[in-house]
């Protein structure tokens, strides 16, 4: 492959979990042709979530979160370009653009480039100090701002990302208030009684957590963020400011190649766009979710960029098995392990399996009698056993869910 006429049997645009699984995976089930990853970062494929957990509290080096050494990629003849992107696409051709004018032809193509995060649109946005936790990059220079005195921290977004920065941000020393734009905390992904124990827990460390607020704009002195000025006036003094307010999935040059899709793009059973030989996996792919009653959705998680990534490379490889994979997520937060599995998304009743007191409860989540999924927080053997109850559908009378004296296995 020379560095004027590049071409690969299958290109894998995104070098995240999705793209890191699906080169795995074309060789793990037998594919013998060249494979090209392409990556927007300098760095080879590492691990997302750390970033706003172990990482950013240096309970890790980067090296420990990397998906595998560079010498794996090397035998399993996996070939990186990295520090560039596909900035356009000629289906009908099966070609690429990339970010340096060069073409790419390609056989099959995986796109695999997740999204963005949301930036904010108000005054301000754009001064030194306000952050994303999405990259490496990201989250050096965080660590470099707190090693400069930044004590003051103002995180905007309740979700996931926000509540592990402000735990983490916590620990580090720093003065933090969360806020919220929804009346509670995990409001799009959990029930009020988990969202209600996290807002506790927060302001038990110390967190000045604030719900139902919204952001008028960020102040500045000398083109860097000294505070946030919320809707009602308040001023809130900020040496740094975390946004997490969602991510906007990286479709682009998909879209414009005529990829159908609304919200990312849309792919059948075994992850095939509306594109010829080209396949989406990941937070960019919307997908029908037999765990959401066959709505068209996105999932945001490792388990479902790797399980996705899996599907694509057997449909490459003439084994194809249609995408079915119990979707499930993770939080870290102070002594904290949340574990979910399943969508809790439409549920009509929930189940408390355990006291909140104690720090280690569950929430089950009903649907028509149905147990669509759980929230397990510091409750492993839950997490494990109510795997199951979700993949049947189990139907199982409240009160005997509730009772957590009895394993859920002896419920199957």
């Amino acid at each position: 492959m020379s560095e004027t006429d590049l071409a690969a049997d299958v290109v894998i645009v995104g070098a995240g979990h999705g793209g890191a699984q699906a080169a795995i995976a074309l060789r793990q089930n037998g594919f013998t042709g060249t494979v090209l990853m392409i990556g927007r970062e300098p760095e080879l494929p590492y691990e997302r979530p750390p970033l706003s957990k172990e990482y950013l509290a240096r309970e890790k080096t980067f090296e420990r979160i990397t998906i595998r050494p560079e010498a794996f990629w090397a035998d399993k003849a996996v070939t990186m370009l990295l520090g560039t992107e596909v900035t356009a696409l000629d289906a009908a051709a099966h070609e690429a653009t990339l970010s340096d004018g060069r073409k790419l032809r390609y056989g099959h193509l995986i796109w695999a480039t997740g999204g963005d995060p949301r930036r904010l649109t108000c005054l301000g946005h754009d001064l030194a100090g306000v952050h994303a936790v999405r990259t490496r990059a990201d989250v050096d220079q965080l660590m470099a701002e707190l090693d400069a005195g930044a004590k003051r921290a103002v995180v905007i977004g309740g979700g996931y990302i926000g509540l592990e920065a402000a735990a983490v941000l916590t620990k580090l020393g720093c003065h933090v208030t969360l806020l919220e734009a929804l009346p509670r905390v995990l409001a799009r992904v959990a029930g009020e009684a988990l969202s209600a124990f996290f807002e506790a827990d927060h302001r038990a460390h110390g967190v000045d957590l604030r719900t139902g607020v919204m952001v008028d704009h960020l102040e500045g002195e000398g083109g860097k963020v000294s505070g946030v000025k919320l809707a009602d006036g308040t001023v809130l003094p900020a040496d740094l400011v975390i946004v997490g307010i969602g991510i906007i999935p990286c479709v682009e040059p998909l879209r414009a190649a005529g990829a159908e899709g609304t919200n990312g793009v849309t792919v059948d059973a075994e992850c095939r766009t509306s594109l010829p030989d080209v396949y989406a996996i990941g937070d960019c792919a919307a997908h029908a979710n037999a765990f959401a009653d066959g709505a068209v959705i996105r999932l945001e998680s490792v388990q479902n960029a790797n399980d996705q990534a899996t599907t694509a490379a057997k449909s490459i490889c003439g084994v194809g098995v249609p995408y079915h994979a119990v979707p499930w997520f993770w939080s870290n937060q102070y002594d904290l392990k949340l574990q979910t599995v399943g969508l809790s998304t439409g549920h009509d009743a929930t189940v408390l399996r355990g006291d909140p007191a104690t720090r280690s409860f569950s929430v089950i989540y009903l649907k028509a009698g149905k147990v669509i999924a759980l929230d397990c927080v510091n409750m492993i053997k839950d997490y494990v056993q109510g795997r199951k109850l979700v993949e049947a559908g189990a139907v199982i009378a409240a009160d005997k869910l509730a009772d957590a004296s009895v394993p859920l296995k002896e419920l199957a």
